[in-house]
């Protein structure tokens, strides 16, 4: 087994160009969590041409919304959402800048040519675990829509937040390819 890759944020062309779908990934440092009601209005202030709650160029968001933090803890579980529901909204980020998504479940075509086109990755997160995901989190602060709770965006420090490259810059689709290798037909 291949040792992880350890990628610092913000990542670079050259930090996504060199991944392909199935490598594991241990991610450090700061990155953004918003869902599908904070991608909507991320997306209408770049309609807009307002300016965004954080610099999008070379940021990861992570598909996920927190529960409470527990004593001692800067954040709860938090394990990955679905990430069809940014789907609409995630090529026009990835063309202003985004680098990589973090979530569970495939991609629509759309947003794998725009990932190509614009050199992002889309990274897989343990679904189910999302306490054990939190253990990478070092830090949460909300910095843009409160009024959404758990959906707010926050800003996270993290350390070696383990993830598995599943779209690449070069059209890999782990979901595609894993059905394939494991296929009896």
């Amino acid at each position: 087994m291949k040792e992880p890759k350890k990628l610092t944020t913000p990542l670079t062309d050259d930090d996504v160009i060199a991944l392909k779908i199935g490598d594991t990934v241990l991610l450090s440092g700061v990155i953004y969590s918003a869902r599908d009601a904070a991608h909507r209005r991320l997306v209408e202030l770049i309609k807009a041409d307002k300016p965004l709650p954080f610099e999008l160029q070379g940021q990861v968001i992570y598909y996920m919304g927190p529960s409470p933090a527990p004593p001692g803890r800067p954040i709860g579980a938090a394990g990955p959402t679905t990430s069809y529901r940014m789907d609409p909204y995630a090529p026009t980020l990835i063309a202003h800048g985004l680098k990589g998504m973090i979530g569970k479940g495939a991609r629509n075509d759309a947003v794998k040519e725009a990932m190509q086109k614009h050199r992002a990755v889309y990274f897989a997160a343990i679904g189910g675990a999302g306490a054990l995901m939190s253990k990478s989190i070092l830090s949460a602060e909300v910095i843009a829509y409160p009024e959404l709770g758990p959906e707010a965006i926050r800003r996270l420090e993290v350390k070696d937040m383990p993830l598995v490259v599943a779209n690449d810059v070069h059209g890999g689709d782990l979901y595609v390819e894993g059905v394939k290798q494991y296929s009896r037909i």
